[in-house]
């Protein structure tokens, strides 16, 4: 996903983890326990459980919820143990996903994963089959309404930020990981609305799709894994034209 179509993509997948509040609760819940027993239990020294607080917070998840999330990951509260795995894989065109995952049963989740794949007329990888194709980068939208492209630019690397893309709808502003928070923090503190801000695994390459029916099945499979629990992030190369993109929304 790049380009002007980055953000239409990013949103038809977005819509459809929206879509189930309960689902999405669920994998919120998990990355906080998850960052919790990795680095602690206090989300102003561990900012990667800072990160997943805000993010469960923006999905309007109650606090109790977040605590007993905390709780569970430094081990004061019994809950799921949980590793975190990724599958690799390629979708209809040549399609390359990359999907990170939390389980509690990696011999279940491999199965399933495997299985979307094929009814979709993909077929998982090997470790390592797609990685290299990706890299994780901090992605900050920002409605094109809130401000002019120009300063935008400009506050954006004054702060630490590597690019400013623009999108249809809105700007995509790039910054390395460990970056990433500061520069996020700092466009909040000037008032700008975040329309979305997160780690991702970035396509150093596109794979264009432009043909109708081969884009329908493509968005199909990023719906499944969206809507699988287990399954935090669906990171993939393609690049959908907006005409395109149009015609699949239109026909549902």
């Amino acid at each position: 996903m790049s380009g002007h179509s980055r953000w239409a993509n990013i949103k038809h997948s977005k819509a459809a983890v929206d879509k189930k509040r309960g689902s999405l609760w669920t994998k919120l819940a998990r990355r906080v326990m998850i960052a919790a027993r990795t680095g602690g239990g206090d989300p102003e020294m561990n900012l990667g459980l800072g990160y997943a607080v805000d993010k469960a917070r923006a999905a309007n998840m109650p606090k109790d919820t977040i605590d007993r999330a905390i709780k569970r990951g430094t081990g004061e509260l019994e809950g799921e143990q949980l590793e975190a795995v990724t599958y690799e894989g390629y979708g209809p065109g040549g399609v390359a996903f990359y999907l990170e995952a939390l389980t509690d049963n990696r011999n279940r989740t491999a199965p399933e994963v495997r299985k979307i794949f094929e009814r979709h007329g993909g077929k998982l990888g090997v470790s390592g089959s797609v990685a290299r194709m990706f890299e994780r980068r901090g992605v900050i939208a920002i409605p094109r309404t809130a401000v002019d492209e120009d300063r935008l630019l400009e506050l954006a690397l004054e702060l630490g930020a590597e690019d400013v893309a623009t999108g249809t709808d809105s700007y995509e502003v790039s910054t390395a990981v460990p970056a990433f928070d500061t520069v996020r923090r700092a466009l909040e503190s000037r008032g700008l609305p975040l329309e979305s801000a997160d780690l991702l695994m970035v396509a150093r390459d596109t794979v264009p799709v432009e043909n109708e029916g081969v884009a329908r099945k493509v968005l199909a499979l990023v719906d499944e894994f969206e809507e699988h629990d287990d399954i935090q992030g669906v990171h993939s190369n393609f690049d959908i034209p907006d005409a395109v993109l149009e015609k699949v929304s239109a026909a549902g």
